[in-house]
């Protein structure tokens, strides 16, 4: 099994996101999707991508932009750089992902949340947008700001959060295969290789 800790408020998750299915289907593996809260990561232990974002080097800035366009276009994928609302507060978006996972919709809804928020430049801590992505997923609204509300999903996502830096991670995507960790959109295919390998030994 994969896990995948994500958050939707990271673009390069979104690449991860994206990809990370159909190499899944290729493999005839199956994903744990696990919703973590960015925010608390970098607070709890890199502290570090504040101060970038406040001082960016100039040249490494515009490479990443470059290289995250490079990797959208790949994917084809529209991804752009919300210009009013970044970072974003995603922490309802994540609950509500946690919440419609047992409802079998937790991937339509953070796919939609994902496009919102990298493509149509929508802010998600809004309710008004949670409601429409609820809408255009088949999700009732009112259901799901109860949902979101329990303490129950609050504290799951809280786990979730505390389990990958427990385990290592550091940001957004962090995938497993068992033991070994993987960190973001472009380690995906040493996640496939890593799974080749293992079967490779299994059959030997």
């Amino acid at each position: 099994m994969i896990e995948f800790f994500f958050d939707c408020s990271s673009p390069w998750t979104y690449l991860a996101f994206h990809n990370i299915q159909p190499l899944a289907a290729e493999l005839n593996e199956s994903i744990h999707w696990r919703p973590v809260l960015v925010g608390g990561i970098f607070n709890s232990i890199n502290p570090s991508v504040y101060a970038m974002r406040e001082n960016p080097v100039p040249a490494k800035k515009a490479y990443m932009l470059k290289d995250l366009q490079d990797w959208a276009r790949a994917a084809n994928l529209k991804i752009v750089m919300p210009p009013k609302v970044f970072p974003v507060n995603s922490v309802k978006a994540m609950r509500a992902c946690i919440w419609l996972e047992s409802q079998g919709k937790l991937v339509p809804f953070a796919r939609a949340v994902f496009e919102a928020y990298w493509s149509q430049e929508e802010d998600i801590s809004q309710d008004a947008v949670l409601k429409s992505i609820c809408e255009q997923t088949g999700v009732n609204w009112d259901d799901c700001v109860a949902g979101i509300a329990q303490p129950a999903i609050k504290e799951q996502l809280k786990l979730n959060t505390e389990e990958v830096i427990r385990r290592g991670g550091f940001g957004s995507p962090t995938i497993y295969l068992g033991d070994e960790m993987y960190f973001g959109n472009d380690r995906l295919p040493l996640v496939k290789a890593e799974i080749l390998r293992r079967r490779a030994s299994s059959a030997s």
